[in-house]
């Protein structure tokens, strides 16, 4: 089967599943909402702050706080997204129309990454926006400087989060199994070891860390990070591209 046709098969199976698009619009709603009312609470206190705090007070990056919880959808989209394959039994049907699995896994996060990216860019404007009206005189515009790409970095964390979450999910091959891990290992383990001391220098190379940076303008005084916002996207990237890869090996040597 030629890719175009790859390509067309993904995005029908995507489409015609009610759950996959459910999610993306409660990413979607759940970024913009918590931001909206993160950055009420901010201006409200801004002047209760302390004058170190308010040097390095990260408008941008208050904007983007719904990140936190709209990421718990995203990972759920590219869970199912692959997941919904075998807990269906679709996987047989798919690789039999689709012998070779590297272009069937390639079809399915090539589209599923271009659907997640559109839906968080669309996300990460709307956040931005209704975010710096909030925070009135306090917020930022998006022609200052590092502005436009802390905006394009939160709809690339969003995306890579998605994309790291399908191949877990290829690996385990498991819905439940892959929410299982990935859920703890964001909202608990990453928080856990990114703000004990004795760990911070390890959870600052997790990939949520990591991938986080991109969407800060005004670095806090006591930073401490070895890497910039890019250099952090980097690793995420890195961390997404190891979990492919394992998704790839793990589909290839076990049979549907």
């Amino acid at each position: 089967m030629a890719m175009t046709q790859v390509f067309t098969s993904e995005w029908t199976k995507i489409r015609s599943v009610s759950s996959t698009s459910w999610t993306l619009a409660l990413a979607a709603s759940v970024t913009v909402a918590l931001g909206a009312v993160i950055s009420i609470f901010a201006e409200r206190g801004f002047d209760d702050m302390s004058r170190q705090d308010q040097l390095t007070f990260d408008p941008t990056q208050i904007s983007f706080a719904g990140t936190s919880l709209g990421q718990l959808a995203m990972i759920v989209f590219g869970v199912l997204v692959v997941a919904n394959e075998y807990t269906t039994g679709m996987i047989r049907t798919s690789l039999a129309a689709v012998p070779r699995r590297s272009a069937f896994l390639f079809g399915k996060i090539t589209v599923a990454t271009g659907l997640a990216f559109a839906v968080s860019l669309a996300t990460s404007f709307l956040s931005f926006y209704v975010g710096q009206a909030a925070l009135g005189d306090h917020g930022a515009a998006l022609g200052d400087s590092g502005v436009l790409r802390a905006v394009f970095g939160s709809a690339l964390y969003m995306t890579l989060i998605a994309v790291f979450s399908m191949g877990v999910a290829a690996m385990l091959r498991s819905a439940t199994l892959s929410l299982g891990v990935l859920m703890p290992f964001f909202f608990l383990i990453s928080n856990i070891l990114g703000n004990i001391s004795a760990t911070e220098k390890f959870g600052q190379w997790l990939p949520d860390q990591a991938g986080q940076r991109i969407m800060q303008v005004v670095a806090p005084a006591d930073d401490s990070t070895p890497y910039g916002p890019w250099g952090g996207i980097l690793v995420m990237a890195l961390w997404v591209l190891a979990s492919v890869i394992g998704g790839w090996v793990m589909l290839r040597r076990r049979d549907a």
